[in-house]
């Protein structure tokens, strides 16, 4: 079993004492609260207000966890055909790609009824799509991903939180039915992207730019 797996499958019920207190120091916290990502499980820590401050600047963790951010950006210019979607090598319509540092590497996943599977990105062709969107070079490693929708003819591009890939793919475990899916999960998917544009907003030409 991956172990993105394994922190997908931490569902709910498990974690219920978790969200109603910071995994870090034990402090009461809100339901509306930020995450921290550990870099060697890639699991998701609940934080408050305090930890996700303090682990707001990388020396605090000592590399260890990296703060989530709330960056949502819908970049309806992304360049990406269908011929450089076939160069990526994704045999689904739908992934998402982030830096991993303890690989030093991109890698891409997509979603489905086994839970992420990892894919066998095509190096080169990642650095000819970063190439012609300048603003996949501002992705933070580990915590931000892009976020590839192009099922049922839909060619949607979103910069995400990682946790927001995690969410996508808790859905599609646990709502997939058969072969194909089932009505409930596709309209659950399309619930989930419909709720993904009304947090976003449309990425501009300062985002293509490194600060």
């Amino acid at each position: 079993m991956s172990r993105l797996l394994q922190v997908v499958q931490r569902g709910a019920a498990e974690r219920v004492a978790e969200l109603e207190h910071c995994e870090l120091c034990g402090a009461p916290i809100e339901p509306d609260h930020r995450h921290l990502l550990e870099l060697a499980t890639r699991d998701l820590k609940c934080a408050c207000r305090a930890c996700a401050l303090l682990f707001d600047r990388p020396a605090a963790s000592e590399g260890r966890y990296r703060l989530v951010g709330d960056r949502r950006l819908r970049v309806d210019d992304l360049e990406l055909d269908d011929a450089m979607w076939e160069q990526l090598r994704l045999p689904v319509d739908m992934a998402f790609f982030f830096h991993a540092s303890p690989e030093e590497r991109v890698v891409a996943y997509y979603p489905g009824p086994m839970g992420p599977t990892e894919s066998q990105l095509d190096r080169s062709a990642w650095g000819d799509l970063e190439a012609a969107n300048p603003v996949l070079e501002t992705l933070v490693p580990d915590v931000e991903a892009l976020l590839v929708n192009r099922s049922l003819g839909a060619r949607r591009h979103w910069i995400v939180p990682i946790e927001d890939c995690y969410a996508l793919v808790g859905l599609i475990r646990t709502r997939w039915r058969g072969f194909t899916g089932g009505r409930e999960v596709w309209e659950e998917i399309g619930r989930f992207f419909d709720g993904l544009d009304r947090r976003s907003r449309p990425a501009s030409r300062d985002d293509g730019r490194r600060s």
